[in-house]
């Protein structure tokens, strides 16, 4: 392997160097959360530590999170340059491992957020650098304005890297992904990366996170922080060093709470609207079934207790997707 020379390709121009310990723990917390996401079982639908699919497994997951380090590192110096950052991604990805497209929308949006964590970790000045809950928002702020920031050669890069990632997505019709004249197209009219975002973010749910400011990520992050704080009451930061219990229960209950609420669009775009529908109301579903099984809604305590009463439910939801080669994406848990 030789994953760096595959990588970077392309100069990041503005990168912070003030603290060297700040861009190294906003990597590996990006790590974290992309081994913690496909560690996570049952997580219906989707490779995880218990089942494969036949082209792709659990180890080319571990090996994508693994070899990408250097570019989570980088965005967290970089103030500029996402195109660029998210094709060393993919490029660091397929190096490290055969197994095709692994992490393709967690880059998209780990990127953005990794240069935001960079931004306000930076201007802190001193440790500890740790993210508080009610912070959540300011990060996702600061992800939104660079991904606003982008330019046409973002989106050339972008397009760039289907050529490595091997993507099935709704193409936009006037910049097709197989027209090797849409990068001129886009330096010519210059189209930025977040304007293409927005043209697809009706039928795209990454291209709508960007859009509209990383909503789907704040609504992850917060329901893993309320039931990983419902799990370990009293223990400090529990879910940022994974100090408690729970945290794979917390990762389920997340992935089927975001996907009960919005419909996947891999989903839609590989079968039909109709069978994302379904899919969604299942989530929705097992969800409610395990809510009420704790005689309370609104206690995420009580729900946590009775993960192991619902299990037997979310397995065979996990069966039957598996069977009809449905993989529900719904990247917003990885970050």
């Amino acid at each position: 392997m030789n994953p760096i020379n595959n990588g970077f390709t392309c100069q990041i121009p503005e990168l912070a160097e003030k603290n060297p310990q700040i861009s190294n723990l906003i990597a590996r917390c990006a790590q974290l959360a992309m081994l913690l996401e496909v560690s996570a079982s049952p997580k219906p639908g989707n490779v995880d530590r218990e089942h494969n699919y036949p082209d792709t497994c659990f180890e080319h997951f571990i090996a994508s999170s693994v070899g990408v380090y250097p570019v989570l590192e980088l965005a967290a110096r970089s103030r500029n340059g996402i195109g660029a950052l998210i094709r060393s991604a993919v490029c660091e990805s397929s190096a490290w491992q055969k197994g095709g497209n692994t992490h393709f929308g967690a880059f998209l949006l780990l990127i953005p957020l990794s240069m935001a964590a960079g931004e306000l970790f930076d201007s802190c000045g001193k440790a500890p650098y740790k993210l508080l809950p009610d912070e959540f928002e300011a990060l996702a702020a600061h992800a939104h304005a660079f991904v606003q920031a982008t330019d046409s050669e973002d989106a050339v890069e972008f397009y760039r890297a289907f050529e490595v990632a091997g993507v099935r997505v709704n193409s936009v019709d006037e910049f097709s992904l197989g027209d090797p004249k849409s990068t001129d197209k886009l330096r010519d009219q210059d189209v930025t990366l977040y304007e293409l975002m927005d043209i697809a973010r009706g039928y795209d749910l990454i291209a709508n996170e960007w859009v509209t400011g990383f909503g789907s990520c704040l609504e992850g992050a917060k329901c893993i922080t309320e039931f990983m704080q419902a799990q370990n009451p009293g223990a400090e930061n529990s879910v940022s060093n994974c100090s408690g219990t729970g945290i794979n229960e917390a990762v389920v209950y997340t992935f089927l709470k975001l996907l009960s609420r919005h419909r996947d669009t891999f989903i839609e775009t590989k079968f039909d609207k109709d069978t994302a529908d379904y899919v969604s109301s299942r989530a929705g579903e097992i969800l409610s079934a395990w809510e009420e099984a704790s005689g309370n809604t609104e206690s995420l305590g009580n729900t946590t207790r009775n993960f192991a009463v619902l299990l037997p439910a979310v397995q065979e939801f996990d069966s039957e997707l598996l069977k009809k080669r449905i993989n529900p994406v719904q990247q917003p848990i990885s970050s």
